[in-house]
């Protein structure tokens, strides 16, 4: 799936994945362009997913893989394709409501002109009219004259109202299309895209503002194992587990992400370290407490423990030197026996 070949693009076996890319579309004859290799790593990274077999099927055809074809599967598999194509479509949505608004606008303006000019050739009749039958064909005149205006000032409104209401299914959909793009599909989190913002946004509010941010980097210990032993869906099961735990006890203001492969990421905005440390040891031992089985076959897989570094930010810090000190204490807890709690000043004085 998607999830694994981003995990497996930043590690070692990524060399490998992408000879294999460049092998295979010069065996299909398909262009090494960016968008064909991205489609390829997916393709050879998870041939069982739907876009491995919606390649394997266009491939089976025989017919040439071309541009057209690369940015109709990237569209419809890739998750940036996806985004741009619901942009592109609220984009044709919008244009669409502006011009239907704009030619309502132009024809009360219309209406508008019409009518002043009928009044003032009203007044100048009145002024020279002196039987009563002028006067009431002038009054006719004029009620004719304010029913058309009423009628499309009626129908600027309900075109107005429509709009209105499109518009707005239109934006509320659009915000659900920007949640959809901050979010990791597999364990439902925020992903490292939302994370880097939120930290960012955060550490400024905290040198603005004087407030404590903490964050922890959080890694699932021998996560390879469960891949190599039991396979990548159960390795998404582990994953989805520990993501559950997380965002249910990551409640705001605190902000749960997945931070990359089986490393998860919390933040802990106005949070005292004792605070963090005793959150974070609470979550280590709740996730370690349930034994795991295999859904597919229902066998053991024992009990997932994680490892866990944390930091609280220090006046001044970025959001990259916080990080890098949570990371560093992050491979304290490895390095001292897994399944642990290290805060980074730990780290720093078991380093020196």
């Amino acid at each position: 799936m998607t999830t694994q070949v981003e995990t497996t693009v930043r590690s070692p076996e990524a060399y490998a994945l992408a000879h294999r890319a460049v092998d295979a579309m010069q065996a299909a004859s398909v262009w090494p362009t960016p968008l064909n290799f991205e489609l390829w790593l997916h393709y050879l990274g998870d041939p069982e997913g739907t876009l491995g077999q919606e390649i394997s099927r266009l491939l089976a055809t025989g017919a040439p893989f071309t541009d057209s074809t690369a940015e109709m599967l990237a569209a419809e598999f890739l998750p940036r394709g996806r985004l741009s194509e619901e942009i592109r479509d609220a984009g044709a949505v919008l244009n669409r409501e502006l011009a239907a608004v704009a030619g309502a606008i132009d024809k009360a303006r219309e209406s508008q002109a019409t009518y002043g000019n009928t009044l003032a050739e009203a007044a100048d009749r009145m002024a020279n009219s002196g039987t009563p039958d002028d006067l009431t064909d002038l009054v006719a005149c004029l009620a004719d004259a304010t029913r058309r205006i009423r009628r499309h000032t009626a129908a600027l409104e309900r075109r107005l109202e429509s709009s209105n209401r499109e518009v707005t299914k239109l934006r509320d959909h659009m915000e659900q299309v920007r949640r959809d793009a901050m979010t990791d599909a597999l364990t439902n989190l925020a992903n490292r895209k939302a994370f880097d913002e939120h930290l960012l946004r955060l550490c400024d509010q905290a040198e603005n503002g004087g407030g404590s941010l903490g964050l922890a980097i959080i890694d699932i210990d021998h996560f390879k194992r469960f891949n190599d032993t039991w396979g990548h869906q159960t390795g998404d099961q582990v994953l989805r587990y520990v993501g559950s735990v997380l965002g249910r006890v990551s409640r705001a203001p605190r902000i749960a992400a997945r931070y990359g492969g089986e490393e998860f990421a919390v933040i802990f905005p106005g949070e005292t370290a004792g605070a963090i440390e005793a959150a974070l040891n609470a979550i280590r031992e709740e996730i370690a407490s349930r034994a795991l089985r295999r859904r597919s076959t229902n066998d053991d897989l024992g009990a997932v423990t994680i490892s866990v570094g944390f930091g609280v930010r220090r006046a001044g810090e970025s959001a990259g030197q916080l990080l890098a000190r949570a990371d560093e204490a992050l491979y304290a807890s490895k390095r001292s026996g897994r399944n642990k709690v290290t805060a980074a000043a730990e780290a720093v004085s078991d380093a020196a």
